[in-house]
């Protein structure tokens, strides 16, 4: 056995299959078992199922090996071998109940949830008080999304003991919580989980509890203390720059959201904050530059190129807003949300046109966003479109009923 560890150890495939040939003629059924083990153990799963095949070929009963090896087969991708080693579990055996877990985690790597939960429950009536099939339902259940049911479970568990098949149950009971939005909860159980052991995703889960339930001076707390122990948590930055801007200390926000592309420089996320902290500290020239930047890394990255049209559309750079818009069509990007903007565009260089084309196109999407109808309806009157304007009147009437000046417009319009 110490040859064999020194192998492992190193990682000498060549000397292992050696060794393991005459291991497996001269050694005791208990002295392979343990290296079958030590095989799963250091993740050599080829050598683990070949110890595990030759002690099934000794004891083809044996139930506990058949559980053993159908765990290392799926670790291996044979599922289906792996499945056929499971069904022949007999009920009546002490095993089969273990079995039915394995059957459900097979189930639940296929996506058979339903199936799944069945064997759990199937085991669970057989052993009602085991903790690990307790524990193997919560896990389904948060996995699911049935996160109220699991997080039940789970408190069930904690009040037990604190960790369970390895897992600290105060920092799952935390993610449980965070996942189904509670997060008041999820932020007091990160708490608890800092104070056994200060780890980067237990802070950052505290952060973005915490700023989910607009406590933002704990989020930047817990992000300031995360940035020192790993400065290289990327998302630690955005949320960093977000908790500040929702203090409403945009400078701050925004040296966070550089610090954050200094580290990670393809997030394009960060670079569309980046903009808008730019532009909240009246600093326009930069906000197009990062704004543009996370359009290169996503050229459909449709909250920046919003974000763009909309600040080249309040400096009035009407061709800027028609070379991006129309450079995004020859890339056969088309998106309804920027026909109001392009039709503008178009107006104000008065290529009326063009912007009576996509006023149109904009029309159904826009029927109920009065700002739009009004430019629509005097675009239209200019033109000479009355009947077409008569249309769009009738929309505002029907959505801003007490506005006289819709119904005196039309009115006028009815009388020509």
């Amino acid at each position: 056995m110490t040859e064999m560890m020194q192998a492992l150890e190193q990682g000498d495939l060549a000397l292992i299959d050696q060794l393991l040939e005459s291991f497996l003629v001269k050694e005791l059924p208990e002295e392979i078992y343990a290296l079958a083990e030590i095989f799963m153990q250091y993740g050599y799963m080829k050598e683990a199922d070949r110890v595990l095949e030759h002690l099934q070929f000794l004891f083809p009963e044996e139930a506990q090996l058949k559980i053993d090896r159908a765990n290392v087969l799926m670790e291996l991708g044979d599922e289906d071998e792996a499945l056929n080693l499971l069904l022949e579990i007999e009920e009546t055996s002490p095993e089969y109940p273990q079995a039915l877990v394995v059957l459900a985690d097979y189930y639940q790597m296929q996506g058979l949830f339903e199936v799944a939960e069945k064997r759990i429950n199937e085991a669970l009536a057989i052993l009602p008080d085991e903790p690990l099939l307790h524990f193997a339902k919560a896990e389904l259940l948060f996995e699911t999304g049935r996160f109220l049911e699991a997080a039940r479970l789970y408190e069930e568990l904690y009040a037990q003991q604190g960790e369970f098949a390895g897992i600290n149950l105060v920092e799952r009971l935390a993610e449980v919580y965070r996942a189904g939005a509670a997060y008041e909860t999820a932020f007091d159980y990160y708490l608890k989980a800092l104070e056994d052991e200060v780890k980067p995703d237990v802070l950052f889960g505290a952060a973005y509890s915490a700023f989910q339930s607009q406590k933002y001076e704990m989020a930047i707390k817990q992000l300031e203390e995360l940035k020192e122990l790993d400065p290289d948590y990327f998302s630690a930055y955005l949320l960093l720059a977000e908790s500040y801007a929702m203090t409403e200390d945009n400078q701050k926000a925004y040296a966070a959201i550089q610090e954050g592309l200094k580290r990670d420089e393809y997030d394009k996320s960060l670079y569309l904050f980046a903009g808008k902290m730019a532009l909240k500290n009246g600093l326009p020239v930069e906000a197009e530059q990062y704004l543009r930047e996370a359009i290169a890394l996503d050229p459909e990255y449709m909250e920046a190129i919003l974000a763009l049209i909309s600040v080249l559309g309040q400096q009035e750079r009407n061709e800027d807003v028609i070379e991006l818009f129309e450079s995004l069509q020859q890339n056969d990007f088309e998106w309804s949300t920027l026909y109001p903007f392009a039709a503008e565009a178009y107006e104000n260089l008065e290529l009326y046109d063009r912007a009576y084309e996509f006023y149109s196109l904009a029309y159904n999407d826009f029927k109920e966003d009065a700002t739009f109808l009004e430019k629509y309806v005097y675009f239209l009157l200019e033109e000479g479109k009355r009947s077409e304007a008569k249309v769009v009147l009738g929309q505002l009437i029907t959505i801003q009923p007490g506005e006289p000046e819709w119904q005196e417009k039309l009115e006028t319009l009815e009388f020509e």
